[in-house]
């Protein structure tokens, strides 16, 4: 496993460049923000995560240079995806950040094309990666600063890695993973790693109902991946400590909303657990040192479908359980229940979040650790 400590510090990368003063310094920080139909910002969640090292940077005199993605503009241009409303926010926080526009107008970026990363360090002294939700993907921004200049990791993707690491480590016992969302295909390599390290890892969301085909349970009209039935039987056959619901939240035609076990009707939809499957996972929740959760129990955004998974928030909330909200939905779910102040650690990357627990390293990480091994990189701007 990736020891978080060989990640290049802040303090390493002064120590390095002989001081940050009048140093000028490429910041990849991940302000992919929500934009509401008038392209303003919806949330500004992940330009505050970027501040406490923004912050340190520029105690130290630096001059900071950011630069980050925002949607997914195809590689050219797009008025929807420009950085103009994020750099107007930025201003307000941090007035003295410059702002690049969004690395994903140019196709290097997701290309990893070299000729783009010497566009981007070009007059620039060293490198900070801050963008922990986008340091799972080896893009220019991501991978090549490291091997041209000294770098390090952020306030925010150093204590990511730390945080998440520490799930795969030394857990505080019994350590209870909370699993939810819509595909369970995208979250099997993930439902393997915690096996090997949870006491207990619950499932709940549309990926249940694959579990409980494979149970040989009637899903009605709910999401069900058939492909995966045969792997999620070999998981619950393994005699792994996996936790289904007992009960569904389901719709029924004509708009009904219904509650059943787990044999759902042929024309009836599971969208949420029900509420005795909400009070189980409540009391695994209560008894658990450490609690991790990953997606929604239902269709929260729905207030017909939004008990499970807000009695899920809330028994986190309460918990004296050490409680990390692995980024994407449950942040959303977490923040319209204004619970987030409640929990120990927030994630700002769900897909980099599942990917670190899965398999202990991130391209990102290893072009920092790469670059502190290998001194300073080539220096070439």
């Amino acid at each position: 496993m990736l020891p978080t400590g060989v990640l290049p510090t802040l303090e390493s990368l002064r120590d390095a460049l002989g001081g940050l003063h009048s140093r000028r310094i490429l910041l990849r920080a991940d302000f992919n923000v929500p934009l509401g139909a008038d392209g303003a910002i919806a949330d500004d969640f992940r330009i505050k995560a970027a501040l406490p090292t923004i912050r340190f940077l520029e105690q130290e005199g630096a001059a900071v240079v950011a630069c980050s993605h925002l949607g997914r503009p195809d590689g050219q241009p797009d008025p929807r995806y420009s950085m103009a409303p994020v750099q107007a926010r930025l201003a307000e926080l941090a007035p003295g950040v410059e702002l690049l526009e969004n690395l994903r107008f140019d196709p290097g970026e997701t290309g990893n094309d070299d000729r783009l990363v010497r566009r981007l360090i070009q007059g620039c002294d060293g490198y900070v990666n801050d963008a922990f939700g986008a340091s799972h993907r080896a893009h220019a921004s991501i991978t090549g600063p490291p091997g041209h200049l000294p770098s390090a990791a952020g306030r925010l993707l150093a204590e990511e890695a730390r945080v998440l690491l520490g799930l795969r480590a030394e857990p505080k016992r019994p350590f209870a993973a909370v699993l939810g969302g819509a595909k369970v295909s995208d979250k099997l390599g993930v439902i393997g790693a915690l096996l090997e390290t949870a006491d207990e890892v619950v499932i709940g969301g549309g990926m249940c109902f694959t579990f409980l085909a494979a149970l040989g349970r009637s899903v009605g009209d709910s999401l069900l991946e058939a492909e995966q039935i045969e792997a999620c039987a070999r998981l619950l056959d393994s005699g792994a400590p996996i936790r289904l619901p007992s009960d569904i939240t389901a719709l029924a035609p004509g708009e009904r909303v219904v509650q059943a076990g787990t044999d759902l009707r042929p024309n009836w939809r599971g969208l949420d657990i029900g509420p005795g499957t909400a009070a189980e996972f409540s009391d695994v929740i209560a008894e658990a040192g450490t609690v991790l959760w990953n997606g929604p129990m239902g269709l929260f955004e729905d207030p017909r479908f939004a008990a499970g998974t807000k009695v899920v928030a809330e028994a986190l909330a309460s918990s004296r359980a050490f409680t990390v909200v692995g980024g994407g939905d449950s942040v959303a779910a977490i923040r319209r229940f204004g619970l987030e102040e409640e929990m120990d650690h927030v994630s700002t990357g769900g897909g980099a979040s599942l990917e670190l627990i899965e398999q202990g390293d991130l391209a990102g990480l290893r072009a920092l650790r790469e670059s502190a091994a290998t001194g300073e990189g080539d220096r070439n701007g």
